[in-house]
Formats: structure tokens, C-alpha cells, sequence
């Protein structure tokens, strides 16, 4: 007697009278197409916050309600761009429930329309690519700033604490609240003050390009009052800069690091970063836990370190940040040389062959425990750092 057939079963049938159970696949972070998506529609949705309307076509309109306008009618027409932001679309703008104007026949896209206009603004692929496009005032430009979405802070029972113990510590100083520097870092685990509110980086997503072709992250922002943002990393930045209230709470972590001279009115200059490298390279796989790169920099060093893998000056691997230290009213450069001629006794002599075969010695690796990196701060803390020397053979300070 023939079996019968399962051909017309799939395999989740199968799967299922055999006992097993399917787990559905998670699914992937979105793609820099999607985030460039949904950070232009979300411009399209701070328009209408502002103007109470829907953006419209019209010579008589400025340049950027117009490229709204081509937008949203293009998110209308593509399904997958529909089906994309329906969920954050509280407005109902996808659905049309607020008026726009015919778009005119001359223009149906953002390309057509710049083009129309005499602006070179080439577009990748997408109806948010919107490089080289430059506001004519400031005004104009806040105009394209990305926001992100403040919902309700489901598990905000584990971060209350936090903030609780922020607010305990900036009372008994141990951290202060400093005014943002205009290019100053964000990184996770980081707090702020921005518009009266404390607010906690507790997550920092991959990198994508934004819509004005620079590298852009999306972050998890928590704020003391229960609610959490989705919004971008350059669009905070900005924020904090711009709000005369705007604070970063410093990190208890690094220590009373120059809290001698830093006060409200302060500047941030930077931040030592100590690096360990990720190479397989036997040296440094044998000796991966006494090996860092020390250095100073003004900008994020998630930033700094994300190509990491292509570069010489990071033995051509990933690395791991183990340790940060913010500075105040230093500067950066004659402190990078304080630090590398304190250590220089025990440089990594290391030769590296870059991605075209080029052979590099990298200059800003040491066979230094954190320990005693961690001591060379305290002492650039109180001034003693120009009078020592790091002694490999007795592994402390001479």
C-alpha cells in the first residue's frame, strides 16, 4: 500500500504533527532605507505639529514645505512605505485625513522638484535622500530637523532608580552638570538636562546615513518623567546645545577627574579613551588584557572606533572601550603627549600591514595594565603626572 503523500503539506505542518514546536525568526533592525524613511516622515510630522496643517505644493511655498508635500504623496503611493510608518502615524496623515493640495504635473518627486528649481540635490534610491540640500536661514534649516516619538516608558520601573540616585549624587557632588559643548559626545549610559528634564541615553542604535548623508544613530532616550524618545542622535545633540538649560550630568565613574576646576559654566574638551583590541594576532590574543590604546579625542568614541577594522591605527581589528574619562578646560592635545611620554617606556613596538599591503607601526598602543592607566588620570588630577615615568620592570611609577 503506497503512503500517502505529504506534497501538499508544508513545512510547518510537518513540523507540527511531528511535536515540534516553530519559533517564529525575530526580526531584523531596519535597514538604512527604512531609518532614512522614517526619519522623513517624521520631518513631515514635526511640519504639521507646527503648522497645524498638511504641507502643500505652490511656488508661493518655501522649499521645504514643497519637499514635504512630494514626500508624503510619495509615501502614499508606495505600499511598503505606507505600510512602514502607519504605526507611528498618529495624524493620520498616510490615511489623508488632513487636506493637501494636487501636487502640480511639472513635479511628482523630490529629484524633480529640485531639479525644477535649479538645486543639485541627487537622489540615492529613496524619497528622503536629500543631500547637499542647504537651507537658506537657520529658521529654515530647524525646519528639517529629525525628531523622534515620545510614547510611554513601558519598563520605566527599572530606570526610576537611576534617576534617583543621579539626582542623590548631584546633591552631594559627586557629579556635576556642565553646559553642553556644541560638538560634545553621547554615548550610552549617559545623562542630560534638557528642557528642565533629566534624560538617560539607554540605548545607542547601529549607524546609518541620515537624510543630509552624514552617519546618524537612532537612540532610546528615558526621561524622569516616565516617557521615552526614539529620536537621533544629531537632532539631541543640537537640542542640548540650543536649550540655554541644556546640562550633560557628569559620570561618577571616572572619578573626581578635574572636578577642582569645572563648574556650571565650564566647557567639556574631550575624552581620554582607553581601547582593547579584538586582533587574533598571538601577541595580542596572549597579552589582550595588558594591552590598550590611549588617546584623547573631542568627538564620540563609538564614532571614532566604528571602521576600527579598516584602519592600521586600531591593529586593523574591533576594539572594546574600557574605559573614558571626560575632560574639562584641558587642552586635548598637550595632554594626549603628556600621557604617551608617561607611558612611552612600555610602547608596543608593532608593525602592521594596512588594506594595501603598506606596512604601519601604530604609536598609541602600551603593555600597560587599566589599573595603572586609571592611576595616571588621578594623577593628572592632582598635578603630579609631569613629574613620573611608567617603569615596565617594576610595572608602577618611577
Amino acid at each position: 500500500m503506497a503512503e500517502p503523500s505529504n506534497k501538499s503539506k508544508s513545512n510547518q505542518e510537518l513540523l507540527a504533527e511531528l511535536g515540534v514546536e516553530v519559533k517564529q525568526e525575530k526580526k531584523s533592525a531596519r535597514t538604512p532605507k527604512e531609518e532614512r524613511i522614517i526619519a522623513g516622515f517624521e520631518e513631515v510630522q514635526r511640519f504639521v505639529d507646527e503648522h497645524g496643517r498638511t504641507p502643500e505644493h505652490g511656488e508661493s511655498k518655501d522649499i521645504f514645505e514643497r519637499l514635504y508635500a512630494t514626500r508624503l504623496d510619495q509615501i502614499r503611493k508606495q505600499e511598503e512605505c505606507r505600510v512602514l510608518v502607519e504605526p507611528m502615524d498618529h495624524q493620520g496623515l498616510v490615511a489623508g485625513g488632513l487636506q493637501v493640495a494636487e501636487p502640480p504635473a511639472e513635479y511628482n518627486s523630490d529629484e524633480e522638484l529640485l531639479a525644477q528649481l535649479g538645486i543639485d540635490a541627487p537622489i540615492e534610491g529613496d524619497i528622503t535622500y536629500l543631500k547637499h540640500v542647504k537651507s537658506q536661514s537657520e529658521k529654515e534649516r530647524a525646519k528639517a530637523e529629525e525628531i523622534g516619538q515620545r510614547t510611554p516608558c513601558k519598563d520605566f520601573e527599572k530606570f526610576k532608580p537611576l534617576f534617583d540616585e543621579v539626582q542623590d549624587d548631584i546633591k552631594s557632588g559627586k557629579r556635576k552638570t556642565l553646559k553642553f559643548n556644541k560638538d560634545g559626545s553621547v554615548e550610552e549610559g549617559n545623562f542630560f538636562i534638557l528642557a528642565g528634564q533629566k534624560a538617560y541615553i539607554a540605548e545607542v542604535g547601529d549607524e546609518f546615513i541620515g537624510t543630509d548623508g552624514r552617519k546618524e544613530y537612532r537612540l532610546r532616550v528615558i526621561f524622569d518623567n516616565g516617557v521615552e524618545s526614539n529620536q537621533l542622535m544629531r537632532s539631541l545633540q543640537k537640542r542640548l546645545w540650543e536649550d540655554d538649560t541644556g546640562r550633560r550630568i557628569t559620570d561618577i565613574s571616572m572619578g573626581p577627574l578635574f572636578d577642582a576646576v569645572a563648574s556650571e559654566d565650564d566647557t567639556e574638551s574631550g575624552t581620554i579613551y582607553v581601547l582593547r583590541s579584538k586582533s587574533k594576532l598571538p601577541l595580542i590574543a596572549q597579552n589582550r588584557n595588558v594591552i590598550h590604546k590611549i588617546g584623547v579625542t573631542s568627538e564620540s568614541i563609538k564614532k571614532r572606533v566604528s571602521n576600527a577594522s579598516l584602519d592600521p591605527t586600531y591593529l586593523m581589528a574591533d576594539v572594546e572601550i574600557v574605559a573614558s574619562y571626560e575632560l574639562f578646560n584641558i587642552n586635548r592635545q598637550k595632554l594626549e603627549k603628556i600621557l604617551h611620554r608617561v607611558f612611552e617606556p612600555a610602547r608596543l613596538d608593532i608593525e602592521i600591514n594596512d588594506r594595501f599591503g603598506n606596512p604601519v607601526k601604530p604609536r598609541e598602543w602600551f603593555l600597560v595594565p587599566l589599573e595603572t592607566i586609571d592611576q595616571a588620570v588621578k594623577k593628572i588630577e592632582d598635578g603630579t603626572i609631569i613629574d613620573v615615568i611608567y617603569d615596565p620592570k617594576i610595572a608602577n611609577f618611577s
